[in-house]
């Protein structure tokens, strides 16, 4: 499955944590990552998201830009892991873009391909998983 793991954009800082929102440089990192997908070969189908209103943005500008599905996953709230993510995506066939979190995309990159390729804010990384 083709798997598109994405941090969500630059978000405001404050408390509680679950509401933090999109910065206005983070509404387009968003969108131009959404470009970006929208622009491959096989851009994303389905777009899944961590609960957290950075993340559900995120998501939203990248599911507008794509076309795609987008769903809401617990799984990918802080705290994810690649078994979680694996299990979530089970029924899936992909493309998938998912958003989620640090340090969670490095360790779930780490565990489904033995490197870390680093994730800036609004990063993202291509992973051909086979199931």
């Amino acid at each position: 499955m083709l798997l598109y793991l994405c941090r969500h954009a630059d978000a405001s800082p404050g408390e509680p944590d679950e509401l933090r929102e999109l910065t206005p440089v983070g509404i387009e990192q968003a969108r131009a990552l959404g470009a970006r997908l929208a622009a491959l070969p096989q851009p994303p189908r389905l777009v899944v998201t961590s609960p957290l209103l950075r993340a559900r943005q995120t998501g939203a500008e990248l599911a507008r830009a794509t076309g795609a599905a987008i769903r809401v996953e617990k799984a990918l709230a802080p705290g994810a892991t690649a078994d979680a993510l694996s299990e979530a995506l089970a029924a899936d066939d992909g493309p998938v873009a998912a958003v989620c979190h640090q340090p969670d995309c490095s360790e779930m990159a780490w565990a489904l391909t033995g490197r870390d390729p680093g994730f800036p804010v609004a990063g993202m990384v291509e992973l051909d998983l086979v199931r």
